[in-house]
């Protein structure tokens, strides 16, 4: 059992920088990743990360402004985001699996989310 918790969301102008976090507690070696959700769309892929970090992969909108990272000493992984765009905005889960991917199947734990708005 795995428990994530989100945090670092919040309000910015549009090429404002937010840094996320998502602490696990229970088993924590599990590969990483972070999916976002905008009002009426569907939940989607953003990044995610290997269990070692040596791995990532992004969404191509993200690719260049967006930075995953672990640290496996704090159970904690980041997602830097900079140059945000209101485009941006929605709320931010992280997630937790034995696989990397970009697949929402592929992670049985998440978090319950952090809102990120991005003003034009």
């Amino acid at each position: 059992q795995v428990r994530l918790e989100e945090s670092g969301g919040g309000l910015v102008q549009a090429g404002g920088s937010l840094r996320l976090s998502c602490t696990a507690s229970g088993r924590t070696l599990y590969a990483m990743g972070w999916f976002r959700q905008a009002p009426g769309k569907d939940r989607e892929f953003v990044a995610a990360i290997s269990r070692s970090g040596g791995s990532s992969y992004y969404l191509d909108s993200a690719k260049g402004r967006f930075t995953i990272s672990r640290d496996n000493a704090k159970n904690t992984v980041y997602l830097q985001m900079n140059s945000l765009k209101p485009e941006d905005t929605a709320v931010y889960y992280c997630a937790a699996g034995g696989s990397y991917s970009t697949a929402r199947s592929a992670y049985p734990y998440w978090g319950q989310g952090t809102q990120v708005t991005v003003s034009s």
